[in-house]
């Protein structure tokens, strides 16, 4: 957040001429091209206006956090609609008439473009022609920034239009041509190696800038994207929604990922030394550590952008635009799959920071005062804990009045990213796991575990494919929220699949609570390794107080299951980043059996234990009809859903076809859906140039 209140003075110096109507991309120009150029300081603030495009809320300073992140056994948007929806992305059902996909097309391409013309203007300057270190990378930090958004606009729309060249010199009439997805992969890469070397270590530059170990760590993700699976379209069937397939070559990007991987690990410039909690619980305190898992954060500015924490974290609701405290309301829309706690592995730290299952209400009492009250989450997801404004010190609050705009960081890549890249594909390449690959995957799973779990590594090592299936799954509680987990999915082409039993879960538990079982228990229990799909705890047991040092030890002595904060050996008030809320203590969230607690009410340094109180869980049926409610029906809609009639369909290329009930044996799963259409706007002002397929009409 140290780049705070530099963006707008940067957006309106960096000199661009009009662009064409096609883009769309506003041109601010305060100050000729040749006098931004010849200055340093001009030049400087020439970039920030590219970092400004990247962190408007359009692109990555909300859209890329919430609206773009599409459902999965993680990452969870609930939906009832039983109709189609121009922009139910999530649930991959949506339209080019959406008008967010054509705000993304638009804010991604203005920052190409911003970085286009950056890049151009620079590498012409007499500091780059001279070698002026400093100018050198600031060209390397703006064609991160391009690759970024290259990188994430082929995710998400397959092929799209390329271009290096600032499309202002065109003229209006232009209409860049649309570029196979592994060109523009290969030209990013290409470019990005020859920048890399030039760049500053983030041990020199802070990790809000674009480094020498981001742009190799850049160059392993898309090179593992591009060696992975996508989808492709049927250009001679207007309904086909595709077919996964990965290069022939794919192994030689395998290669890359691999070997720029390791270019950062040999740095030695990160490491993960920081509890897993604290990387994010710093964020959002507005520090800035440069030598540990952040490799390249997003940076916004105090009430100026960024929503992170606004949408993540504890729903913090106000009364009237007002609040109780500093923090400022919260929408907390952010959610986790409501089963994705359980498909941790027991003792995981992260489970316990992540997943939060209350959230908090501001009203005013008969008195006129305004009273704060926290509520337990008993939802169809829980909220994703990593980041909340909550979680800032009272000192650094925004304010009772503000919502977004929190200036708290978003970290686009981490040294926990690279080292499983690094891992997943070593193991690819050797046919198993390599000496160097296990200890990147226990670097990583080995912070998340006091004990670092040796029985998981043991079996991780004892194939290709048990190795791989580690590395997906460290990665499934590694990155929660941060726009990963339905892209490893894509990439290793296990999404289908994934999505079926993500939709089951929801369905079966439906099923039971309307008075019937789905038929598909013991698949899902075979599938997940577990059986907890049929003992859910229905009702869970809680109380609420707020975290003070005098309560700590009874805290301690009062119950043995407290959810979310480790009572032997770890300090309460360090696993609750804000000690002014109440937060709830629940009793049985993980259990597999519901029952009451046991110890009873006792008072322990003056402090006594709040009563007990109670929940009910996961009623998501509806016993007149005996079906699962349309939470449960229709979130997944693109993909699987059910009906009214206690159906389930699978979707392939627009057909509703059934779900048989032996799951497993299913060989021929339909493609999901994921890649977005072109925008109606690009398509109108390409005059037909761009057509969209996968089924878009």
């Amino acid at each position: 957040m140290k780049l705070k209140n530099i963006f707008l003075a940067g957006v309106s110096v960096l000199a661009l001429s009009s662009c064409n109507d096609f883009l769309d991309v506003d041109a601010p120009s305060s100050a000729t091209e040749e006098f931004v150029f010849s200055q340093k300081s001009e030049i400087t603030r020439a970039l920030n206006g590219v970092y400004a495009q990247a962190i408007v809320g359009d692109l990555y300073g909300n859209a890329y956090q919430s609206k773009f992140i599409y459902n999965s056994d993680v990452d969870m948007q609930i939906s009832s609609n039983s109709a189609h929806e121009a922009g139910s992305f999530a649930r991959f059902d949506c339209d080019y008439t959406a008008g967010d996909i054509n705000k993304l097309w638009k804010a991604a391409y203005n920052l190409i473009e911003y970085a286009n013309k950056f890049i151009a203007s620079a590498e012409q300057s007499i500091f780059y022609k001279n070698g002026d270190s400093d100018v050198v990378q600031q060209v390397g930090e703006a064609k991160c920034l391009r690759a970024m958004a290259y990188h994430d606009l082929v995710v998400m729309f397959g092929d799209v239009p390329f271009f290096f060249a600032p499309a202002s010199e065109h003229g209006s009439e232009y209409v860049p041509p649309v570029a196979d997805r592994l060109e523009i992969q290969k030209a990013l890469i290409n470019d990005l190696k020859v920048t890399a070397p030039t760049m500053a270590s983030s041990g020199s530059v802070t990790v809000e800038h674009c480094s020498k170990e981001f742009a190799y760590a850049l160059i392993a993700r898309i090179a593992l994207t591009a060696g992975g699976y996508s989808l492709y379209p049927d250009k001679n069937d207007v309904n086909s929604y595709g077919e996964m397939k990965r290069p022939d070559n794919y192994e030689e990007f395998y290669e890359i990922a691999r070997d720029n991987a390791y270019e950062v690990i040999s740095a030695g410039t990160h490491k993960l030394v920081q509890d897993y909690q604290d990387v994010f619980v710093n964020e959002c305190n507005y520090q800035v550590v440069n030598n540990d898992d952040v490799i390249f954060e997003l940076p916004f500015a105090k009430e100026s952008t960024g929503n992170t924490g606004y949408i993540q974290g504890p729903t913090y609701s106000a009364y009237e635009g007002s609040t109780v405290g500093p923090w400022g309301e919260a929408k907390g829309s952010g959610r986790l799959n409501a089963f994705y706690r359980f498909l941790f592995r027991d003792k995981d730290l992260r489970r316990e920071f992540v997943n939060g299952l209350w959230y908090y209400s501001y009203f005013q009492n008969s008195d006129g005062a305004f009273v704060d009250s926290v509520y337990v989450r008993n939802d169809y997801t829980v909220h994703n804990n990593k980041w909340s404004k909550l979680w800032t010190a009272e000192g650094n609050a925004l304010g009772s009045k503000t919502s977004g705009s929190t200036g708290i960081n978003f970290p686009y890549m981490r040294y926990a990213d690279v080292l499983l890249m690094y891992a997943e594909a070593a193991n690819e390449l050797n046919n198993g796991p390599t000496d160097e690959a296990v200890k990147c995957l226990e670097m990583v799973h080995n912070r998340a575990f006091a004990d670092g779990d040796p029985t998981f590594i043991a079996e991780a090592k004892t194939s290709k494919e048990a190795f791989q299936k580690a590395v997906l799954d460290e990665r499934k509680w590694e990155f929660a929220g941060e726009n990963s987990r339905w892209r490893d999915l894509v990439r290793t082409n296990t999404y289908s699949r994934e999505l079926i039993y993500s939709f089951l879960r929801y369905y079966s538990v439906g099923m039971q609570n309307a008075g019937s079982g789905s038929g598909y228990e013991d698949a899902i229990n075979t599938y997940d390794g577990k059986q907890y799909i049929d003992n859910l705890p229905e009702r869970i047991y809680y109380h609420s107080y707020k975290i003070e040092e005098a309560n700590e030890r009874a805290f301690r002595a009062f119950a043995p299951q407290l959810y979310g904060y480790q009572i032997s050996g770890t300090s309460v008030l360090k696993n609750y980043p804000n000690q002014s809320l109440k937060s709830l203590r629940i009793y049985n969230a993980y259990e597999r059996a519901s029952r009451e607690p046991t110890k009873s009410l006792i008072t322990v340094g003056g402090f006594t234990a709040p009563a007990w109180e109670k929940a009910d869980f996961y009623q998501w049926g509806d016993t007149n009809n005996g079906i699962p409610r349309d939470q449960c029906l229709y979130s997944f809609y693109g993909f699987i859903r059910g009906d009214i009639n206690g159906n389930v369909w699978l979707v392939k290329n627009g057909t509703l076809v059934g779900l048989p009930s032996n799951v497993a044996d299913i060989k021929d799963l339909p493609a999901v859906r994921y890649i977005l259409p072109y925008p109606q706007e690009a398509i109108q002002r390409s005059a037909g140039v761009y057509k969209n397929y996968y089924g878009y009409k």
